[in-house]
């Protein structure tokens, strides 16, 4: 992890769920090192001008024109970003479907919706390191 304050990136393109994590992230665990794309599009170049490398990323799976598969292909390739825990949030959390994501070469899986209840303990394994298959 960037020192003591992890840095954030969120890619979703709903607007609730954007909210819902920047109340997550800012407001409720005082993060301050948070950027949300509200789409995937030019994902790579705006990935590029990112001021700090995230620790970590969630991608929405469904996604256009890029998905949160599309757009892990283009993080795992990038040197900068290779080895940046890359977690997938999605409401298709069907066993299949996790096991898609695994071999797509996600770091984890939180189902939607996020729950305040739920999400801190999650965020806090994965900046451990964990990857996390957290299906509800």
């Amino acid at each position: 992890m960037n020192g003591l304050v992890p840095t954030i990136l969120y890619v979703e393109n709903d607007p609730l769920s954007c909210e819902v994590m920047r109340a997550l992230l800012i407001r409720a665990l005082g993060y301050k090192d948070v950027t949300i794309f509200e789409d995937s599009a030019a994902f790579e170049e705006r990935l590029e001008t990112l001021p700090k490398k995230p620790d970590v990323i969630f991608l929405d799976i469904h996604m256009h024109p890029l998905d949160g598969f599309d757009m892990l292909k283009l993080i795992r390739r990038h040197d900068t970003y290779r080895s940046t825990q890359v977690v997938a949030l999605t409401a298709s959390v069907m066993n299949e479907e996790v096991r898609t994501l695994r071999d797509a070469g996600f770091d984890g899986v939180i189902a939607k919706p996020i729950t305040y209840e739920v999400f801190p303990g999650v965020l806090d394994r994965i900046l451990k390191g964990e990857q996390v298959w957290n299906v509800r």
